[in-house]
């Protein structure tokens, strides 16, 4: 569904279910960055209601997200640290392009719907290879929810720009995420 160019080794989930306590905290931190950049987001588009309104239902939804794991992390008798940096989504800003207005509202689209499609990915990986039946049932809907936050993102790329343009771009974008990602896969991060 994503064309996602190099797969998360299912390996991974090993390592994350080895630390449930770090994948945990470090998903819910990814769920609240997600909240505020759809916020950041909102703040670009004034103009679009339509597009406005969908983003924060999105933000609600990441907020959720993030309070769903919270809830988690206290439950099981975790402590829930502070928030971590997020090596990965680091490296996808920088090839975020800094041109025209059109073409940056465009990029941060493309941006957000990549970190859906990867975390998407993650999710799926996890429920197919962890053994914590809680957790299992847990990342299957948020595998559902990331996957129609990739298609809002993806959508509203085409509909703010030249649907062609966007097409090339993510093909773009899958390339340099492929290059990235072959760094990642060995913590127990979501995308770590």
């Amino acid at each position: 569904m994503f064309k996602l160019k190099l797969p998360t080794d299912p390996r991974w989930a090993n390592i994350a279910e080895g630390n449930l306590e770090e994948i945990l905290t470090d998903h819910a931190w990814c769920e609240q960055k997600a909240a505020t950049n759809a916020i950041g987001l909102i703040t670009m588009l004034p103009e679009y209601p339509e597009i406005v309104t969908e983003l924060i239902s999105i933000a609600q939804e990441e907020l959720d997200h993030f309070n769903q794991v919270h809830e988690i992390i206290i439950k099981r008798g975790f402590s829930f640290g502070r928030a971590r940096k997020d090596d990965y989504v680091n490296e996808l800003m920088k090839f975020i392009v800094q041109g025209s207005r059109e073409d940056l509202i465009v990029d941060k689209m493309l941006f957000a719907a990549m970190i859906e499609a990867r975390s998407c990915e993650r999710f799926k990986v996890l429920t197919e290879n962890i053994k914590d039946e809680e957790l299992k049932i847990f990342y299957k809907e948020l595998m559902i929810s990331e996957a129609n936050h990739y298609t809002t993102f993806i959508g509203f790329a085409r509909q703010l720009g030249n649907p062609e343009k966007v097409n090339l771009r993510w093909e773009q974008w899958l390339e340099y995420e492929a290059n990235i990602i072959k760094s990642y896969g060995n913590r127990e991060t979501i995308h770590g």
